[in-house]
């Protein structure tokens, strides 16, 4: 068999592959072997008919088919295995000759990795330094007063009212907890949307939540008010990264109000942090906060150092950017989005796009940078690895497996395959020796 090689652009690799009529015609057999039991000759049982027969009672160009898909398979695994290429994906495939007593020719279209020269990686990392992490007072208070919500006492305010024998106003005023139901022509497609969040806290844009001030439960109104600048896409409420064509635009709301609630929160006191856990007092339950909010500031420090070490190694780093990767990267930025808007929007994608006024295509076009800017990291960490001589045994991969599975429940374990967990549980451990170096150099 006669195997050359063609490089084309972006790391791409056309591979021609001939093998002569003696070597396909072993494959011809195969062929036969493989379909006699779907052959009926009379005077035989199923699959026992010689091979002559068999190949008589079939159509010549099943034969063939079957013949060169089989050569191709082997003949093409077999080669990338010897050769050491390292494909991304599947190969494009083109018969380009193909008889019984001929040689048989195809070709192999690949996109391989492509060869990475990094620059002084080692001189760049030194460059980036990590800056001091510290928790201010405010963070401590922020955070104090968000558990105190968590905690606090909600009672209906006509409830209240009653009890009390004072006037069944039960009106809405900015710190009620309010339940709403609304409509507007550009949102959800138009469809009733139900939200709740505490007045005068930013759950909505300011316009909206000023207009639906005094207001009672089941009382309905109808208003218009501008969307801010930058208004999010998931809702007026929620994000999605990207800014929506709503934005500055004037909105008419169709609002009822379900409910409305006074809130009363607690005495932020020993009491309040007893409750919480194995707190004696206030202060060690301040002190406890500033650990954990100093903990994940220096993981996010951490991180930011990481990511900018990599993004600088990678803009000075050399290769072919390969297309197919970057598609394929696309794609999968487009499934993220995807989810997150059945998730969390609870509409259809083809309700999303109509709302944008955008096609799946051109959303998929704008995710190019960031698709380029994620192969350049999966690259250029690989380059590292091999240039550093990463190595990890099988015992660190079985550990980081198991610390895993026990954050999954017995229903998504049911789910997960086992070696794809391994594979990826590789290139984390793999990364984060990659990193760890990088970090004591920037130190």
């Amino acid at each position: 068999m006669k195997a050359e090689q063609k490089k084309l652009p972006k790391s791409q690799i056309e591979l021609t592959f001939e093998l002569t009529a003696e070597e396909f015609q072993e494959h011809f057999k195969h062929a036969i072997e493989h379909l006699k039991h779907h052959v009926k000759v009379d005077g035989f049982r199923e699959g026992k008919a010689p091979a002559s027969m068999i190949e008589d009672k079939l159509k010549p160009e099943a034969l063939l088919m079957e013949a060169g898909d089989h050569a191709v398979q082997h003949v093409y695994v077999d080669y990338i295995k010897e050769s050491k290429l390292e494909p991304v994906g599947n190969p494009e495939v083109q018969i380009k000759k193909i008889a019984k007593g001929n040689p048989f020719i195809f070709t192999a279209v690949i996109t391989v990795l492509p060869d990475v020269e990094l620059p002084d990686y080692k001189e760049i990392a030194k460059m980036v330094k990590g800056k001091e992490v510290s928790v201010t007072e405010e963070e401590i208070q922020d955070t104090l007063n968000y558990l105190q919500k968590t905690r606090a006492k909600f009672t209906l305010k006509n409830e209240v009212a009653e009890k009390t024998h004072s006037s069944p106003d039960g009106s809405l005023v900015p710190g009620d907890f309010v339940e709403i139901m609304y409509e507007n022509k550009d949102i959800n497609g138009g469809k009733e949307v139900a939200d709740k969040f505490i007045l005068g806290e930013g759950g909505f844009m300011k316009g909206f939540e000023d207009s639906i001030v005094g207001m009672k439960a089941g009382e309905e109104k109808t208003f218009t008010v501008k969307f801010p600048e930058n208004s999010p896409q998931k809702n007026l409420a929620g994000r999605l990264g990207r800014a929506s064509p709503l934005a500055g635009k004037d909105g008419e709301f169709k609002v009822k109000v379900v409910s409305v609630q006074k809130m009363e929160l607690p005495e932020l006191n020993d009491e309040f942090a007893k409750e919480l856990g194995a707190f004696d007092s206030l202060v060690a339950l301040k002190e406890s906060m500033r650990e954990g909010i100093s903990a994940e500031k220096t993981e996010a420090e951490k991180q930011r150092v990481r990511g900018e070490i990599l993004e600088k190694i990678a803009e000075k780093s050399k290769f072919e950017m390969p297309e197919a990767m970057v598609e394929y990267e696309k794609e999968r930025l487009l499934e993220d989005l995807k989810n997150k808007i059945s998730q969390s929007i609870k509409i259809s994608f083809e309700e999303y796009l109509a709302s944008i006024k955008k096609t799946e295509e051109e959303i998929k076009e704008t995710y190019q940078k960031e698709a380029e800017k994620r192969l350049r990291g999966f690259l250029v960490l690989r380059e590292l690895s091999k240039e550093e001589n990463i190595e990890f045994s099988d015992e660190e991969v079985e550990e980081e497996v198991s610390k895993s599975i026990k954050n999954y429940s017995k229903d998504q374990l049911a789910k997960i395959d086992i070696n794809e967990l391994k594979e990826y549980t590789k290139g984390v451990i793999n990364n984060e020796k990659v990193f760890q170096i990088l970090e004591k150099l920037s130190k």
